[in-house]
């Protein structure tokens, strides 16, 4: 017996739920709002957790797995919790040949942290893009939503430091 949508309740009573209601039901609960209800949660609460994507998957009437699939597939969307600053690493093909893995073997060095993992401390999260679309910028990265072009691994970790002492 398949459940009504009206009459799934969100995974908590949390008040950022109401948004993301708003969002289904702007939509009419349809499987093509997936990814713009993923990220309405995302935004919310930053990250997709498994009680999310179960909600999503039947307010909207989809299987798990392709929900899951969605929140897989797109660079954008993450599983864990991140840290209060992110560092999204291109790793397409201009870039990686261009210098991509350098970037990514010398933030592990300095911070002891490896692509799609976040620091101790929560602080800085290291993600990797399949392509940013910025192949004419490699090795492009993006800090903080911003897209930085031509990134070398001594100013890149410079700026990440930068960001480390700003919050301190």
């Amino acid at each position: 017996m398949i459940m009504q949508a009206e009459k799934i309740s969100p995974p908590s009573d949390d008040k950022r739920w109401k948004v993301v209601e708003t969002t289904i039901r702007r939509n009419g609960a349809s499987a093509d709002a997936l990814i713009e209800t993923l990220h309405s949660v995302q935004e919310w609460f930053g990250y997709l957790d498994d009680d999310a994507l179960r909600y999503v998957a039947a307010r909207l009437t989809l299987p798990l797995s392709k929900v899951y699939g969605v929140a897989t597939f797109y660079h954008f969307f993450t599983l864990k919790p991140q840290g209060k600053h992110t560092c999204v690493v291109c790793n397409g093909t201009a870039c990686y040949i261009k210098g991509a893995k350098k970037l990514i073997d010398d933030i592990h060095d300095r911070f002891d942290v490896k692509l799609g993992e976040t620091t101790q401390d929560g602080q800085l999260s290291v993600l990797g893009a399949r392509c940013l679309g910025a192949c004419g910028l490699a090795p492009a990265v993006v800090v903080d939503g911003e897209v930085q072009a031509n990134v070398d691994s001594q100013t890149l970790i410079s700026q990440l430091e930068g960001l480390e002492n700003d919050d301190a």
